[in-house]
């Protein structure tokens, strides 16, 4: 199984996803890292990203989830992941943008879940304000927020309050695995 740790900036992706890979023993594969140079370079000018500066990422992103599904692996991706559209790019790659099979696309794939780390955005700016060494800057937080399509149901997504503790946010996310693989659909 596959979990997407999404949300703004600013939330704690990279910080749950090293929690979880260390506890879990899975590889993480942390979004930040993927970024061409020119997206790097933008938001530490305090640019926002546009959807035509995500897509190549998202795509490298998608090629990375696939290769983890391929080898049948359990992986930990850290994505912002922001819109609607962005979670089907990172699911379904290119097929996700066009064409007469973008509409009967699923929302979602029944061995990738996101984790979506959801906070009040006082709160998420103070962390960011306190964080050092981050080419994302705070002031590009609102933007984050103005782009974001919190994920639906049907988008197998699990609802994490950034309010509480790391180690609680992992406990339930340790219970979902469970859960899931002693699923009968398995």
């Amino acid at each position: 199984m596959i979990y997407i740790i999404m949300g703004v900036s600013g939330c704690g992706k990279s910080a749950l996803g090293a929690f979880l890979s260390d506890k879990l023993g899975w590889p993480l594969h942390e979004g930040d890292s993927f970024h061409p140079q020119g997206n790097i370079e933008k938001m530490a000018r305090g640019e926002p990203l546009t959807d035509q500066d995500r897509l190549p990422w998202l795509l490298k992103l998608h090629d990375i989830i696939e290769r983890e599904r391929r080898s049948r692996s359990d992986a930990l991706v850290a994505c912002s992941a922001l819109k609607h559209l962005y979670r089907q790019i990172l699911l379904y790659g290119s097929k996700a943008l066009a064409g007469p099979h973008q509409d009967i696309l699923p929302a979602a794939s029944p061995d990738v879940f996101f984790l979506f780390l959801h906070g009040d955005y006082e709160l998420i700016q103070e962390r960011m304000v306190a964080r050092r060494g981050h080419y994302m800057k705070a002031d590009l937080l609102c933007s984050q927020f103005d782009v974001l399509e919190p994920p639906s149901d049907k988008e197998n997504v699990l609802l994490l309050d950034i309010r509480r503790s790391i180690t609680d946010i992992t406990m339930e996310v340790e219970k979902h695995i469970i859960s899931f693989k002693s699923s009968p659909i398995l």
